[in-house]
């Protein structure tokens, strides 16, 4: 069986001042599949980290909707097609964590007042995530919005009258179990109740027997290409997880941020049309 590798990210868009934290999330994952850990506690510490961490869009630091609001989704996924995800979801420190109980239900996605209501039964204690930081990045995209300051992938907003930053990570184990997370606080330039790509199964993340994979950017047209999924489609069809990740890049716009990490049986692969913080013990010939 091949050894265990990781593969962690910030964020499509993130900066080198965010290596730091992929690699602690990624360093702490490797911990648990060196002791023989499975891919899915690896994931979910990882996540944890990246959600803990107040620089990154997820958990602690999201950023808000335009009313105010952190609402954040999450998600994960293994290679028997186990998921749990939540959108929406407020008040609560690691949605990562309230997506994995969800995995214990008949259910795939609560979103919500009602996921919020989930984590509250589940044990999940009342969290406020907004941070000075996110609030005055909330106020700046109000000001962007007011006087048409766009990026182009936001330009809808001047008839109306989202930056990208979701954390993830995709891990396999010594048993060759796989496993895919990611967690965000969304975009900019958020409508209250809007859900992106990352609780999405097959666009923001998936898993099956053949690799894991996990996506980051603008959730608007990750969805719309079915992102992870396609990924994994190339994985499964025999390519590397690096080419794969590659190629499913290409049909999307320059000026749309988007990026993608997987693994799979023959090594790992990370891809971004922006510079996105990212982290794997995977060696070069494994990518």
């Amino acid at each position: 069986m091949p050894p265990s590798l990781i593969v962690t990210h910030c964020g499509s868009a993130s900066g080198p001042d965010l290596i730091d934290g992929a690699e602690r999330a990624g360093r702490a994952a490797l911990a648990i599949l060196e002791r023989g850990g499975r891919a899915i506690d690896a994931v979910t510490e990882a996540i944890v980290i990246l959600e803990d961490d107040p620089r990154t869009n997820a958990g602690t630091g999201s950023r808000l909707r335009i009313d105010g609001r952190a609402q954040m989704d999450a998600s994960i996924m293994t290679e028997d097609l186990s998921a749990g995800a939540v959108a929406a979801i407020e008040d609560v420190k690691n949605p990562i964590l309230v997506a994995r109980k969800v995995m214990d239900t008949p259910h795939v996605l609560l979103v919500g007042r009602d996921a919020t209501k989930f984590a509250r039964k589940a044990g999940f204690r009342y969290y406020d995530p907004i941070t000075p930081e996110s609030r005055e990045r909330w106020r700046d995209s109000l000001r962007r919005i007011k006087t048409g300051d766009l990026p182009p992938y936001a330009e809808k907003w001047r008839e109306f009258g989202g930056l990208a930053g979701t954390v993830g990570a995709v891990a396999r184990d010594s048993s060759g179990g796989l496993c895919a997370g990611s967690s965000t606080g969304g975009t900019a330039f958020m409508m209250a109740g809007r859900v992106g790509d990352t609780p999405v199964l097959g666009s923001g993340i998936y898993c099956g027997p053949e690799g894991a994979v996990s996506a980051t950017g603008v959730g608007e047209e990750i969805v719309k290409r079915v992102l992870a999924k396609s990924v994994y489609d190339r994985i499964a069809a025999g390519k590397r997880p690096q080419a794969a990740c590659e190629d499913a890049l290409r049909p999307f716009k320059k000026t749309v941020p988007v990026g993608v990490i997987a693994v799979g049986e023959d090594g790992a692969g990370e891809a971004c049309n922006r510079d996105m913080a990212w982290w794997t013990n995977a060696p070069p010939r494994a990518r």
